[in-house]
């Protein structure tokens, strides 16, 4: 390149550098036109698989059977981005074979987490009312979705896993630039930005800024505006109570296994054989994020000044506390290693006395 400048005259290197810079934003503009087009094949073919489920259940006749209680069941996993989400949601996608479930994505247009009320109906109606995918398990970066307040007679199973709101940021940060090991020919976002996390941080940037935490908190809020006003109390408190109240249970990703093990003892009908598959496989399910460097103390003491990162780790150290009691009274461990507690209860002085 050295000997090009030498040799050509400075108008032709302005004219080479022109017909680079064209030649770039011609190849980026095919390369998201390319992107388009698969997520529009995709889309075509989901529709297409579904309408062959129900055209042949439809032919079977099994909308005339009444569903068996155990297989009437829904469970949603409103996942979090970066908490080892996908990582989880591959052994369902292991187990729902061999256990017999259906596992169905949910893909927001451009990953919007907020649905329109239209689509808030259609969501659960399709839900409670599709018999020929029960029983379903339905995860997608969709915030909490109350279905009480649309009169449906059952309502889902709500799960969740979140993360250390730091820990989940720094990830984010690098996934966008540098993707991970689950698809690493995807091209990303922000693909061709070389500056690290603590050099954000330093240079004030957007992508790292204080106000990128407020994530977790809104999708337990749910689907109310003040859910995402950034920095909301309310939100928060509200969150809380979600967490309590309509979620079967939320795990960490720091103690992922305890929460696979957890989940086999709660809900067999999805999740026998989870916890073997967890520690013996091979581990294909498990997604890591590449070029991942680990955030300087200052930097984490700079966010850390932040309300918005009190509040999210007010509710990461709730979450952790609601977990952590939920575990100490199902398991036990011996020799380092946890054993589920076995039923420690049963039914007596029954009556009147059966002959």
């Amino acid at each position: 390149m050295g000997i090009l400048r030498i040799m050509m005259p400075p108008k032709f290197q302005l004219l080479a550098l022109l017909a680079f810079a064209v030649a770039m934003l011609f190849l980026e503009n095919q390369i998201q036109k390319l992107e388009e087009s698969r997520g529009k094949l995709e889309l075509a073919i989901a529709r297409h698989e579904v309408r062959e489920v129900e055209q042949r259940h439809t032919m079977d006749g099994s909308r005339e059977q009444a569903l068996d209680e155990n297989d009437d069941v829904v469970v949603i996993y409103n996942r979090v981005p970066k908490t080892a989400s996908t990582s989880f949601t591959n052994i369902a996608y292991d187990l729902c074979g061999k256990n017999k479930y259906h596992v169905l994505h949910i893909n927001t247009t451009k990953n919007n987490p907020v649905m329109s009320l239209q689509d808030q109906v259609r969501f659960v109606r399709n839900v409670t009312s599709w018999r020929e995918m029960k029983p379903a398990f339905y995860h997608g970066h969709v915030s909490f979705l109350d279905f009480s307040k649309f009169g449906v007679k059952r309502k889902p199973i709500y799960i969740n896993v979140i993360r250390d709101p730091i820990e989940r940021l720094v990830s984010y940060y690098y996934f966008l630039r540098f993707g991970d090991d689950y698809r690493p020919g995807l091209r990303r976002r922000k693909q061709g930005d070389k500056k690290t996390f603590d050099e954000c941080v330093s240079s004030g940037g957007s992508d790292c800024a204080a106000e990128k935490l407020w994530l977790q908190i809104p999708f337990f809020c749910g689907h109310y505006s003040e859910c995402w006003n950034t920095g909301s109390r309310w939100a928060l408190e509200q969150a809380k109570y979600n967490l309590v109240n309509e979620y079967l249970l939320v795990g960490v990703t720091e103690e992922l296994e305890d929460f696979v093990m957890m989940l086999e003892a709660a809900l067999p009908r999805y999740f026998r054989g989870a916890t073997e598959l967890y520690r013996t496989g091979k581990k294909s399910h498990l997604r890591k994020t590449s070029e991942k460097k680990p955030p300087t103390k200052e930097s984490i003491a700079k966010l850390q000044q932040s309300e918005i990162w009190k509040m999210e780790n007010e509710f990461y150290e709730f979450a952790l506390e609601q977990f952590q009691f939920v575990r100490a009274h199902a398991v036990r461990e011996k020799d380092g290693e946890l054993y589920l507690l076995a039923q420690n209860f049963f039914y007596e002085k029954i009556y009147p006395k059966m002959n």
